[in-house]
């Protein structure tokens, strides 16, 4: 049984080059859910803040680049699929890398309990069933498209390869088409204006602030690429890459699409028709009945999600169990496929459950909502501290040149910043039953924490120190940004981790 500071190699039981940076692109897009997010966060987003969405969108995706920058250069020193749990404990303390994964895990697993039902209403609208306003048959229909979602996670993340790369090129390109035929529409609600991308629509009750709240969390998902770094072939470049990518396309296609719901519906009517907001845009710009095949985009990204979420989740409980600090039954693979699949069985039985819970009683819907709405705390404290670390891990070499100043240290810090600011706005924005989940499940992994510190798990917390010197592993269009002469990877520690603490 392998420890943390094993790499994608056969020593650490995952099937090593699964995937390809194309493959990871397509991860990163896929994660995000663009058509799914579109839906579900950007009618959200335009009540906030009315036509100044497509502001807040540009203005928070520039600090999330930089949290994609800490994950790509973090990647390049430590492939684990386990990404921040491994890189924050190596460079700033094992307790906050914990506690990082044990966030990861936590929002995914809520996030894929709260998918189902709409995975099954999408199923259902398409086929044009009048059951898809039927929460408990949709969500019956939506634990069945994850069922085959986790035998796909299960056998193996090749053999989705070229339905997922099908899924997220449809969903996108339906999505680019109803934006730029919204563009070009004989009768828009509103005409284009380069002010949306301004601070001029923002006053007392639309603010900046609670436009980026919303914001924040709908570019989460990207990051899956890092969780699959051992299965990528050249996973020190390939998965961090995918992730930056799969984060700008996601981006240009959310700006898009806002952009194209400002001018073919106006505000009002984006907030009116609230989750419907796709099929009023194809209604709106393809009369005619042909706005429903935004319906498919819909069902595409709730399904992808469903699979790049289970493997964000699985991977990490993985690379717990592999370390000990959860039981070491997480860490075993399949003998033939190489894949988690204890991980994968557990992460399912818990969302099978749960989900089934949650339709059988009338205040488990709510509850869920709540849930969902927390996990925006541990989403921003995760990625704050991934920005953190690749500054930590850098500080010796950040001043070397603008280039490592800029990419390793002030746009990684940026990002951080940003989502400490967010984690900090979100508190008063949130309910007491949003704040109980949200903080109450951070505060519940000091549980496994504390065993896991007291028990098996004793060799995590002695990691060795992320090394920026490993120029040997890094690709010649990137030697000059992380090398650096040997300084003492300790600074003096006689421990030799590269930490403050």
């Amino acid at each position: 049984m392998k420890g943390l500071h094993d790499t994608g190699d056969e020593r650490s039981g995952l099937r090593a080059g699964s995937l390809g940076t194309f493959d990871s692109v397509i991860m990163a897009v896929a994660g995000c859910g663009p058509a799914y997010t579109v839906a579900a966060m950007i009618p959200a987003l335009i009540a906030a803040v009315g036509f100044a969405a497509p502001a807040v969108l540009l203005y928070c995706a520039v600090p999330m680049v930089g949290i994609a920058l800490a994950f790509r250069y973090l990647g390049r020193l430590d492939i684990n699929s386990g990404a921040t749990y491994s890189w924050v404990a190596r460079s700033l303390h094992p307790a906050l890398g914990f506690l990082s994964g044990w966030a990861l895990v936590v929002s995914t697993t809520v996030f894929l309990v709260s998918s189902t039902q709409p995975a099954g209403e999408a199923t259902l609208a398409l086929i044009g069933s009048e059951l898809s306003d039927n929460s408990a048959v949709s969500t019956v229909v939506g634990m069945g498209w994850f069922l085959i979602m986790a035998a796909v996670v299960a056998y193996g993340t090749r053999i989705g390869t070229r339905a997922r790369a099908v899924f997220v090129g449809v969903q996108v390109l339906l999505l680019v088409a109803v934006a730029i035929s919204a563009l070009v529409m004989d009768a828009p609600a509103a005409g284009f204006s380069a002010e949306w991308f301004g601070f001029g629509h923002f006053d007392t009750t639309h603010t900046f602030a609670a436009g980026a709240l919303i914001a924040g969390a709908s570019f989460w998902g990207w990051d899956v690429t890092a969780n699959l770094s051992e299965e990528t072939r050249g996973g020190r470049g390939g998965a961090g890459l995918g992730g930056l990518v799969g984060l700008l396309v996601t981006s240009v296609v959310f700006l898009m699409v806002t952009v194209g719901a400002n001018i073919a519906l106006g505000p009002e009517e984006v907030v009116a028709d609230g989750g419907g907001i796709l099929l009023a845009m194809g209604d709106a710009v393809w009369p005619g009945g042909t706005g429903r095949l935004l319906v498919l985009a819909i069902l595409l990204s709730t399904v992808a999600t469903l699979e790049t979420t289970l493997l964000q989740a699985t991977r990490t409980l993985f690379a717990m169990g592999r370390d000990r600090t959860l039981p070491r039954v997480l860490g075993r693979v399949h003998a033939a496929r190489r894949t988690p699949w204890v991980a994968t069985v557990t992460v399912a039985a818990v969302v099978l459950g749960v989900a089934g819970v949650t339709t059988a009683t009338g205040d488990g819907a709510a509850l869920m909502a709540d849930a969902l709405a927390g996990i925006g705390l541990l989403i921003a404290f995760y990625y704050a501290l991934a920005g953190i670390s690749v500054a930590v891990v850098h500080r010796r070499v950040l001043f070397q040149s603008v280039g490592k100043l800029v990419l390793l240290g002030l746009w990684p810090l940026g990002g951080a910043g940003f989502m400490i600011w967010v984690f900090v706005a979100s508190v008063p924005e949130l309910s007491d039953s949003e704040l109980t989940i949200g903080l109450g499940a951070l505060a519940l992994g000091l549980l496994p924490l504390i065993v896991a510190w007291s028990g098996g798990g004793r060799s995590y917390f002695r990691p060795r120190p992320l090394d920026p010197h490993l120029a040997d592993v890094l690709g010649a269009e990137d030697q000059g940004l992380a090398a650096a002469p040997p300084t003492g990877a300790g600074g003096g520690r006689r421990d030799g981790v590269l930490s403050d603490f």
